[in-house]
């Protein structure tokens, strides 16, 4: 996952610094499976409100702290499901920036290299 994120991260910034262009008929696809997997993720992220309320366990130590484990890892803590979407979200929405970036790069080299052309003509 690590590798990916720094991928991720590097065609992000190569992106926003005009190094990368994508055909934007070639990256609608990804782009469009990006979206959707980015509003899933929005949708569980939405529902895991749900995750904060501790199971009725018993009230007793042990149940207490077995109820408290449990919504800490849900929703609570640094490693928790609830994290871990917030992670998947964030992912998503860089790669999709850096995506609308390489395709508006991709759009303004044609602009100008359609410019170039014609100023030769």
């Amino acid at each position: 996952m690590a590798k990916t994120l720094a991928d991720a991260e590097a065609f992000a910034r190569a992106a926003a610094e005009g190094q990368i262009g994508i055909d934007p008929d070639a990256a609608r696809s990804v782009l469009s499976k990006i979206r959707t997997g980015k509003d899933q993720v929005e949708e569980l992220l939405r529902a895991s409100a749900s995750l904060h309320t501790k199971p009725q366990l018993g009230a007793n130590p042990v149940g207490t702290a077995m109820a408290k484990k449990c919504a800490d890892r849900a929703a609570g803590s640094d490693d928790s499901y609830e994290q871990a979407l917030r992670n998947l979200y964030a992912h998503y929405d860089k790669v999709e920036r850096a995506l609308v970036a390489a395709i508006k790069n991709y759009e303004e080299m044609e602009a100008a290299g359609a410019d170039s052309f014609r100023r030769q003509l």
